[in-house]
């Protein structure tokens, strides 16, 4: 097996990017088999799901505009009561929940410019700081003493216990995740307009951002307020979910064409391809890929923690074999066969993990703690607008206090977790610890040329991962 130097140029890519692009490299090594799949599929996706969605959009914008008329006819023609209600909402509530917005943006640029300079320190810092921001923003809303608060400041310290013990537990493979890390931040920037698509998400998340506040504010005036909110919460989440995706289907679709066809391909096309003929992936998989995760986390912990019970024993392993059966079906992994061969979610996640059962490269893929550092960006910067606001809205108006926060929260993780960190892995950052595989042999062992030992070069990128993962461990 040859071992060349690659020169892979540069790749000074926002952390979302990198990922991407490191992600479709650990494809390249596994799909060495000569493949009938076409990289120009003209079909879309998932076609069921892309409707769902549409017409979920259509429905939200009509009630988005139904919602602020409600909101402007309460301040102009509604009586005294209704308009003094009204003003107090816009005066003590719009301000600050505005202001979270901001906040988040200029924390998604900051995270993502501090994790390219400092990948190490960063990688402690997000671990730790979610468990102080998180203990802070409880302690601060206890020291309100109002029931609302007090319940809200409860939930984030129990938070905050599970956050540090999870640092704990995971400080042995710190090292595995800096040194991946620090390896794929590397190259220099090759490809500079990929910042394009993550910019374009972060643009139209703060305009809907700011139309979904305003339409939470008219349904204040409007039948069975609480319904009509929490409905707008799940469409925002899984609205936000959808442009994280699309940001990670047009990286990963120009990174596929660079590595599998050696070619730099137009990047407004590929954002354009994940809009419209991988929309339908995007939003399926947007749908229920957080909860299976969320679900098979839950499930490995539950066999962790079983001891001699033979009830639980019993429970926890048929969770665990039903959560991952469920997961070879629907994976974040999939996103990367979708953006490549336009494949369908289901089976691209299938196929995806048939890869890395055919590999076994199960244990590393589990061992991912990367994943988990991007969610606690998140967590770190919904807990940052949680302490700013709440000590706002405490001073100028503290009955909105617990609500504001809680909103506040919810506004900085989706802002930063579901813009700038796109689901990396583990084994995404790793694959780049290899680049020192020639990227254009590799091209051609993909297409089965005779003179490259394809099983021997996944042989000894699967060996040299695992003996370093061991090592780390």
């Amino acid at each position: 097996m040859k071992i060349l130097n690659v020169s892979a140029g540069s790749l000074s890519l926002s952390l979302c990017e990198q990922f991407s692009r490191i992600k479709f490299l650990v494809f390249s090594f596994f799909a060495m088999q000569p493949s009938q799949t076409t990289l120009n599929s003209r079909a879309y996706t998932n076609r069921i799901s892309l409707v769902l969605f549409l017409v979920h959009m259509v429905v939200v914008v009509g009630l988005f505009g139904f919602l602020i008329f409600k909101g402007i006819q309460g301040l102009i023609v509604a009586s005294e009561s209704v308009k003094r209600k009204e003003k107090k909402v816009l005066m003590h509530y719009l301000p600050q929940v505005e202001a979270a917005s901001l906040l988040s943006i200029s924390l998604a640029f900051a995270w993502q410019k501090a994790v390219r300079e400092w990948p190490i320190f960063m990688v402690h810092f997000i671990l730790w700081s979610s468990f102080l921001l998180s203990l802070s923003a409880g302690i601060l809303l206890i020291c309100f003493q109002k029931p609302p608060t007090d319940g809200l400041g409860v939930c984030f310290i129990a938070f905050a216990v599970g956050n540090g013990l999870y640092a704990c537990w995971v400080t042995q493979r710190i090292g595995f995740c800096c040194k991946v890390l620090v390896k794929s931040l590397e190259p220099v920037s090759k490809f500079p307009g990929l910042n394009q698509p993550i910019y374009w998400m972060l643009g139209a998340g703060f305009v809907w951002m700011s139309l979904w506040i305003f339409a939470v504010v008219g349904a204040l005036n409007f039948y069975f307020p609480p319904l009509i909110i929490v409905a707008l919460v799940l469409s925002l989440a899984w609205t936000a979910e959808v442009m994280r995706n699309v940001a990670n289907l047009t990286v990963s679709r120009v990174i596929a064409l660079y590595y599998l066809r050696g070619m730099q391909s137009n990047i407004q096309f590929c954002f354009q391809r994940a809009l419209t003929r991988n929309l339908g992936s995007a939003s399926l998989g947007s749908l229920f890929v957080p909860a299976i995760e969320a679900l098979r986390v839950v499930a490995r912990a539950l066999n962790l923690l079983e001891g001699e019970d033979e009830f639980m024993f019993c429970c926890a392993h048929c969770c665990l074999r039903v959560m991952d059966s469920i997961f070879r079906n629907g994976n974040g992994w999939a996103y990367v066969q979708i953006a490549a061969y336009g494949k369908g979610f289901v089976k691209a996640s299938q196929d995806t993990w048939e890869l890395f059962k055919q590999q076994e490269m199960e244990a590393i893929v589990d061992s991912d703690i990367t994943s988990s550092i991007c969610f606690l960006t998140g967590v770190c910067s919904g807990f940052i607008c949680v302490i700013v606001v709440a000590a706002w809205t405490a001073k100028v108006h503290q009955t909105y206090t617990a609500t504001v926060s809680l909103l506040a929260f919810f506004i900085g993780y989706l802002m930063v977790g579901g813009h700038i960190l796109i689901n990396p892995t583990l084994f995404d950052s790793f694959s780049v610890q290899f680049s020192s595989y020639d990227q254009f042999n590799l091209i051609n062992c993909y297409h089965g040329a005779p003179d490259q030992d394809c099983h021997g070069s996944t042989t000894c990128l699967r060996e040299l991962l695992l003996r370093l993962l061991c090592r780390e461990s």
